[in-house]
């Protein structure tokens, strides 16, 4: 019989040992305990009935006493054989036989006995599925979550099984979106729309998740909400605030925002005297939009010298010398400046240790970053909700931290009167 292989044989043998090549990592310590795991799942459970029924098994009924009739019986009902339960935990796959019984009721008829300990239904610890949600957390998706814990299941665990998984953290998802904002101290907010893709009707389509981000009086930043409202219009935008108002947010003492018109019409009907900077990366972008490609090195480090200068006196010179130089050589980018007006030097009217973390609307955008390095393994999302529950629940589950906003030792104090003087 002719071989019609085009594979060697050395290369084939070479991929039998790869696939192979964990499973003689023999651990007589794992091994021992997972052949101890079945007895002592089933002694937990057979204790349980025990003190349910009030007598261990084989155990007769007490007689009556006829000098106590009001007293307990100790006979609370009787056991009536056994069912075979498959169990996946941390420990792998075991099969265990659960006792099963009838409970007499105070009407006088008898209920089935559901152990507390083992679930009914349940075919997986919790410990299990934190584990199976983590390594999807973790930047794994549904599909190598198998490969990934085939060491600890044994290959019990599909993608179907992760997705199961993740839909119970929806439960915790939306008692996220209900809870009360009454007694978070938030003394300013972070706002920003964030791009990502997910599969609408078959196709993959690029969607806008709006994300508000707050400030503690401590400094600590802490994640308020995620929502996929379809755009970043003015209606959008005004529904995620009037949500945050309606739970018991308070007014906030600073806005930090991207510029979006939208955005800026919801908060001008909203909180229209509440101090707002105006995110200057963003505005970085619009000037180079504004700039042939030859000059955007050069309008860099003009922005980039007026931005970060060491006082508000400096900034103020540094700006005027802006208006000057690009209204002569490309009016576009020195327009373009003056349309962000006073709101783009807010922060100069803070502190100065606070100056680097009120600038930028950045804390959202490292938030993004960690997100699309998390999805990169799945590309796109089955979902918007989806999406905007795992951009929620990296942060819930800890697998993006984020840390005090700089200079939160002073964000207690008032704000200056007035920013720089814009008279170019």
């Amino acid at each position: 019989m002719t071989n019609n292989s085009t594979t060697s044989p050395v290369l084939q043998s070479a991929a039998e040992t790869a696939v192979d090549l964990l499973d003689d990592w023999f651990d007589p310590i794992e091994a021992g305990l997972r052949d101890r795991v079945r007895e002592f799942i089933q002694t937990m459970i057979e204790s349980e009935l025990e003190t349910a029924l009030s007598r261990p098994r084989y155990a007769r009924c007490p007689k009556a006493d006829p000098e106590n009739a009001e007293g307990a019986s100790g006979v609370t009902g009787h056991r009536h054989g056994h069912r075979s339960r498959s169990l996946l935990g941390t420990f792998g796959r075991v099969e265990i036989a659960v006792p099963r019984a009838r409970l007499d009721t105070p009407e006088g008829k008898t209920a089935e006995w559901r152990s507390t300990a083992l679930r009914a239904y349940q075919r997986r610890t919790r410990q299990a599925d934190a584990l199976i949600a983590g390594a999807y957390l973790a930047g794994t998706n549904t599909r190598r979550v198998r490969r990934a814990l085939a060491a600890v299941f044994g290959g019990a665990v599909g993608k179907d099984t992760v997705s199961r998984v993740w839909r119970k953290v929806k439960s915790d998802w939306d008692a996220w979106n209900a809870r009360s904002l009454a007694e978070e101290p938030i003394v300013r907010l972070i706002l920003d729309g964030t791009v990502v893709r997910v599969r609408l009707d078959r196709k993959a389509t690029a969607i806008v998740l709006l994300v508000v981000l707050g400030v503690r009086e401590d400094g600590q930043k802490v994640l308020l909400a995620v929502k996929n409202m379809g755009g970043e219009t003015s209606e959008a935008w005004r529904a995620v605030l009037d949500d945050l108002v309606k739970r018991g947010l308070v007014k906030p003492r600073f806005l930090i925002v991207d510029g979006g018109t939208g955005l800026e019409q919801a908060l001008a009907a909203l909180w229209g005297d509440v101090p707002t900077q105006r995110c200057t990366v963003h505005k970085h972008r619009n000037l180079l939009a504004h700039a042939p490609q030859r000059l955007h090195e050069e309008v860099s480090a003009d922005y980039n010298d007026m931005i970060y200068a060491a006082s508000a006196a400096e900034i103020e010179e540094r700006r005027r010398a802006f208006m000057r130089k690009w209204r002569l050589k490309c009016k576009a980018v020195a327009d373009s400046l003056e349309e962000a007006g006073e709101r783009l030097f807010t922060f100069t009217r803070l502190p100065l240790s606070q100056w680097r973390s009120a600038r930028t609307t950045n804390a959202i955008e490292r938030l993004h970053e960690e997100f699309k390095r998390r999805i990169k393994t799945q590309t796109v999302l089955p979902s918007a909700e989806t999406a905007a529950m795992l951009f929620w629940a990296l942060l819930a589950a800890g697998q993006i931290a984020m840390r005090k906003v700089d200079g939160w030792q002073t964000l207690n104090q008032n704000l200056a009167e007035q920013p720089i003087d814009l008279a170019a």
